[in-house]
This record gives C-alpha cells, structure tokens and sequence, in this order.
C-alpha cells in the first residue's frame, strides 16, 4: 500500500484479494477497512482512528471520489474497489467459510436466504445481531469466543462507517484467524428485503453520483454526513497537494 491523505490505501482489487486470501491460508486474524470520505474526514480529525486504519491488513477505497483526487494531484489512474463488489467476489468464490455480525434480523434473514442461492453451503453458516451499543461497550471477549468456536476464513462486519473500523480494531486481539472486513450496508443491498436502503442504479455508480442517491434514500443520516465532509475535503486535499509538490521537489533534488 502506499500512503495517501496521510492513510494506507490500496487500489488494485487482485492486491487487496491477495492480502485478504493470503492472511487466510497463513490463519493471521486482521481486519480490512474500506475508505470512504466520511472515515477519511473523521481520520483527519481524530488521531485514534488514524491508527485504526493505518494497523489494517489493507485499507481499499470505498469512495469514487478518492482515486479522482489522487490521480488529479499524482498523474495516477486509480479506481475505487467498492464494498459490494469485494463481497460479491468472496461469497462466489464458494471456497470459504463465512460469519456476517450486524444489521437485524429481518436483514440478516433475507440475507441468508438471498446468498444461499449462490452458495447453498451459507445456509448454515452464521448470522449474528449484533446488540445496539457504542463501541466501548460490547463484549468483545465473548463475541471472539464465539468467533473462535466457528473458526470462520471471512467475518463480514456491518456496523457502519466509521463504528465497525473500530468494532474490528477492538476484536481483533480476541480472535484467533479469520479476516474481518467492514461492509457498511452491504448487507441491505444484498438482502432481497424491501423498504430498506438499496444500492444506487448503476447509472449514478458510473457517474460518481452514488452519494446523491443516498442523501435521498436517507436523508437525515447523510446530509449531515456530506455537509461535515464538505467542510473538511478542501483542507485535506490542500495538505496533500504540498505533500506531492514536496515529492516532486525531493525527485528533482
């Protein structure tokens, strides 16, 4: 991975999978994070949760807009490695074994069912609500008892950015193997289950538009979400615009 925005990102989904499979075969718990602009904001500002994301197995972006202001200050051709699609790719590979923490029952039901049709041995793997607690509150000990009683490869975790980053810091000492990766709501997309938050058409994927799509399908959760991030982008971005001029200047010399 290389640094960007002061955080360790990577952009090639065959390298992120890499990492992810690799950590799995050599039984090395650890978790994945996935970038977006909300945990970028809230990284710049909180110094705690730089060091969440910077002790990573990987981090990925989660955000369109990331790879667009890397590859406009360093001359790159980044694209993001969103969450949906890293889930999507594992469940089909048919080889793992899986435990999905979060969401609520009825999504998690719908979710069973939903992934069941792509790999039938999901059926009886688990799916566990997690309680509704801040982040210091749960019962990280026993849910890596209950983690290491099933031995999962994979342990999708979908608390939302940027609680299930920590969530997955947390765990991780309690746990013994198993990849943790957060997932936000991936869940609720993959779940069949209506009248819950759905992926945006792909037309607005393809345009970077997604995050308009959201503000509308939950208004109250991201308006707040974007207007913080707004406020926050211009300062990050400029730090790393002197960051880069500060590399070419050091190439030269």
């Amino acid at each position: 991975m290389n640094w960007y925005f002061n955080i360790p990102l990577e952009f090639q989904p065959e390298v992120v999978d890499a990492v992810i499979e690799k950590n799995i075969k050599e039984n090395i718990p650890g978790y994945v994070c996935a970038v977006d602009c909300t945990n970028l904001s809230v990284a710049y500002e909180n110094d705690f949760f730089m060091r969440v994301l910077s002790q990573s197995l990987v981090n990925k972006s989660d955000s369109s807009w990331i790879p667009v202001l890397i590859n406009h200050l360093y001359g790159t051709n980044f694209s993001r490695y969103c969450g949906p699609d890293l889930f999507l790719n594992f469940i089909k590979k048919k080889c793992y074994k899986h435990m999905f923490l979060g969401s609520s029952q009825p999504i998690l039901y719908g979710l069973r069912a939903e992934l069941s049709k792509i790999d039938p041995e999901i059926e009886s793997m688990e799916f566990v609500e997690l309680p509704f607690l801040s982040v210091t509150e749960f019962d990280y000990k026993g849910i890596g008892d209950m983690i290491n009683a099933n031995a999962p490869d994979l342990i999708w975790v979908a608390l939302g950015a940027p609680k299930q980053e920590q969530f997955m810091y947390f765990l991780k000492p309690y746990i013994k193997r198993g990849v943790m990766i957060g997932v936000g709501a991936v869940f609720n997309f993959y779940s069949g289950v209506k009248n819950v938050p759905k992926r945006a058409p792909k037309w607005m994927i393809n345009l970077r538009l997604e995050f308009l799509y959201r503000i509308f399908s939950e208004p109250q959760k991201q308006i707040m979400r974007c207007l913080k991030i707004l406020t926050i982008l211009p300062k990050i971005y400029k730090e790393e615009r002197m960051r880069c001029i500060q590399k070419e200047v050091k190439s030269i010399g």
